[in-house]
């Protein structure tokens, strides 16, 4: 184990918006005397876009992983597009670096099986980087779960020409399906789904109806071409209601208190009393939720495992996970355009 007083050397590759976000935040931690950070550096194909990354956040740019490696990274982050996942992780880890790795995992279940098996194999700390398991509102929603029935899910954004290398389930829905995964905490039986082209040439905007073994039923919508931005998570569980806005890192649950009627409050001559006497008393509540940028506490979360040499809060394998499923919804909105002849009806007219 290291020593918490062991200053930690971290490192970016990928210097588009994601990996500019995760140089901001090693910035910060390096400021923080008490975090022991040292921000190395960041990689990006594009030299001169590392740079400007690089002057902004007060570090170097390098041409190539090795000049990071070279440069005595020990820890970093993995923000490319999802393709070079698999070659960018594998390198860092085979010579010796821990990652942290942007979702998705990887374009496919065999690559990211590939990344599990290589990170074993040299003892590495991985991480799998799904944000919203470290938002302050999912994480004060944990200790309320006791049997969640139905959700309703609505992740919806305004167009960004950002991540169309993937499609809108693999790039938004896919937080959404990680965090019900870890509530629900079943083995999925059912999903069916549509998904539409809108904007771009992959899938913009999709509805996902799943069904767990544990008879669980969620309902999970997710667009690119909205007019708004909106981040909410609701669901039913027995005598309660919990609704989580991810973007205001706020918690609301209603508890019905008492589901029996008071017999001394009834007039069995008086139906309008025997129905307000049957009504149940609804408790509102508001568990305190411990603001919080997510990436930061992500990656405070990865640096503490690398020190530590312990498993991570998001391990590979939950990355693999949601991944599967993701790819379930993907072949399910497929299976649906073919059956409905939707290519036909979204050609675009020559």
């Amino acid at each position: 184990m290291q020593s918490s007083n062991h200053v930690l050397r971290a490192g970016v590759v990928g210097a588009g918006a994601f990996g500019r976000n995760h140089a901001r935040v090693y910035r910060d931690l390096q400021a923080d005397p008490s975090q022991n950070v040292e921000f190395v550096g960041i990689v990006d194909t594009d030299f001169p876009r590392a740079q400007t990354v690089a002057n902004e956040f007060g570090t170097s740019a390098f041409r190539s992983i090795d000049e990071l490696i070279a440069a005595g990274v020990q820890a970093c982050s993995v923000a490319v597009p999802t393709a070079a996942h698999l070659e960018v992780a594998r390198h860092l880890m085979q010579n010796g670096v821990d990652v942290v790795i942007e979702k998705p995992l990887a374009t496919t279940v065999a690559e990211a099986d590939e990344l599990i098996a290589i990170a074993e194999q040299h003892g590495r700390v991985a991480q799998a980087g799904h944000l919203e398991r470290f938002n302050p509102a999912v994480r004060a929603t944990f200790p309320l779960l006791t049997k969640p029935m139905f959700f309703e899910v609505h992740r919806l954004s305004v167009f960004s020409p950002r991540s169309l290398d993937v499609d809108v389930v693999l790039d938004l829905m896919i937080h959404d399906l990680d965090i019900v995964l870890a509530f629900v905490q079943s083995p999925v039986k059912e999903v069916r789904a549509v998904g539409l082209p809108i904007l771009s040439q992959k899938v913009d905007i999709a509805n996902v109806r799943m069904e767990f073994e544990s008879g669980c039923v969620a309902n999970f919508t997710a667009s690119r071409v909205s007019t708004e931005r909106v981040r909410k998570l609701r669901f039913f569980q027995p005598r309660q209601y919990v609704s989580l806005d991810y973007s205001r890192q706020d918690v609301l649950v209603l508890t019905v208190d008492d589901l029996s009627p008071d017999p001394a409050g009834m007039d069995p001559f008086n139906p309008a009393s025997v129905v307000a006497s049957a009504l149940p008393g609804i408790t509102p509540f508001r568990p305190a939720v411990a603001q919080q940028e997510p990436l930061r506490a992500e990656l405070d979360s990865f640096l503490r495992a690398v020190r530590q040499r312990s498993r991570p809060e998001v391990t590979l394998e939950d990355g693999r996970r949601v991944l599967a499923l993701a790819m379930q919804v993907v072949e399910a909105i497929a299976e649906h355009s073919r059956r409905v002849h939707l290519a036909e009806l979204t050609r675009t007219p020559s």
